[in-house]
Parts: structure tokens; C-alpha cells; sequence
């Protein structure tokens, strides 16, 4: 049974800057936070070459060791000191490899191969969702993929934010080309029946 006070009470309502974030990750609050690597992540690398691979907003970031581990060059970004200091905790030996930086400005070492989307797009508010789309497609060349889950659901609270299917192609296709997709079998409640795996293929 969760303490009386649970959920605890935050100063900071805005998604969009990183206080209201610290502030979760320092009281502990992270419904989100799944505590290991999604089963379609692990299916996806066991089937691709390893690329120069960027994960923004990567809160806690156990998928980092995963890949790292597997071979590829991996950096996780989060613009909040407190997640970076969560997932530098939990890394171990792979902590280096997450820098504090905001995904609108980070500027990448070596060209990317792979992005990879969980719970970022969903994380700041919709007014922020053609600028995401306009980074990924800044950050990654011809023939890079995007691949993650993509939450959709339609109700106007977030975080999460739920995007349409239909919106989402709509902010994708000048961009990128759908080449897979699958349902996802181990969603924790908050995205439960309403999250897809997508792997999108930047255009030439």
C-alpha cells in the first residue's frame, strides 16, 4: 500500500524543463521507469548491425549497458542532472557514456545510425512535437533508423502525451518510411495496450 503521501507533491508542472523531472527522479516518482530492456529492443539488436546509436531523454538508461555491451557505440542524453546522476548509478562502467545535454541543441560526435524513441516523443507536450521530429531528422542521414515504442492514446493529460496514429505519420512521412512494426508484449501499466514498436527509416 503506497504511503499517505503518494504521489508526493512537486513544485514544477512543466514537462518541458528539466526541474520537473529532477524532481521525480529525486523523489523516487518513475512510473515510467520499466527497471531493465524491453524484449522488442533486445529482439531488434540480436537482427542488426551495430550502429552509432543516440538515445535522448534517456532517463535511467539500463539500455544503454545493453548496447554497449552488445557491441554498439552508444551516448544517452537527458536534460536533467538528476536522471543523468540515475542512470550514471545504475551504468556502472558504461556511466560515461550519458551526458547532461538538451536534445534541440546536442550537437553529435560522429554521424548517428540509430535513434532510438522510448517514452521521449510522449514525455514533453504535443507543441513540442514538430521539433522533435525536425531534430531526428537533422541528426540522422539517408538510410539511419528510428526505431522505439510509440505511445498512442488520446486523452490530453500528460505526461505521457499520446499521439494518434495518424498524426504521427502525418509528422513522419516527409522525413522517414515505416519498415517494421509489432505489438508489444511486456508494457509496464502506463503504457500498456497502447504502445507500438516502429522502426522508421530516415529518407533519402
Amino acid at each position: 500500500m503506497p504511503p499517505p503521501d503518494f504521489p508526493p507533491k512537486f513544485a514544477s508542472r512543466d514537462p518541458s524543463h528539466p526541474d520537473f523531472w529532477s524532481e521525480r527522479f529525486e523523489q523516487d516518482f518513475m512510473p515510467w521507469d520499466n527497471g531493465g530492456v524491453p524484449l522488442a529492443l533486445q529482439q531488434y539488436v540480436n537482427r542488426s548491425k551495430p550502429a552509432s546509436t543516440l538515445i535522448p531523454g534517456c532517463g535511467t538508461g539500463y539500455e544503454v549497458a545493453y548496447l554497449a555491451e552488445a557491441g554498439w557505440d552508444v551516448t544517452a542524453i537527458d536534460f536533467s542532472g538528476a536522471a543523468v546522476g540515475a542512470a550514471r548509478a545504475v551504468l556502472g562502467k558504461w556511466s560515461g557514456r550519458v551526458l547532461q545535454a538538451d536534445f534541440f541543441t546536442y550537437e553529435a560526435q560522429q554521424p548517428l545510425g540509430f535513434i532510438y524513441e522510448r517514452a521521449f516523443l510522449c514525455a514533453l507536450p504535443p507543441a513540442r512535437r514538430a521539433d522533435i521530429v525536425s531534430r531526428w531528422a537533422e541528426l540522422l542521414p539517408s538510410g539511419a533508423t528510428l526505431a522505439g515504442f510509440f505511445f498512442f492514446d488520446d486523452s490530453p493529460k500528460g505526461p505521457p502525451f499520446g499521439i494518434s496514429r495518424a498524426e504521427l505519420e502525418r509528422l513522419l512521412h516527409a522525413d522517414f518510411e515505416l519498415a517494421d512494426e509489432q505489438d508489444v508484449t511486456d508494457s509496464i501499466a502506463v503504457f500498456a495496450g497502447k504502445e507500438r514498436w516502429m522502426e522508421w527509416r530516415r529518407r533519402g
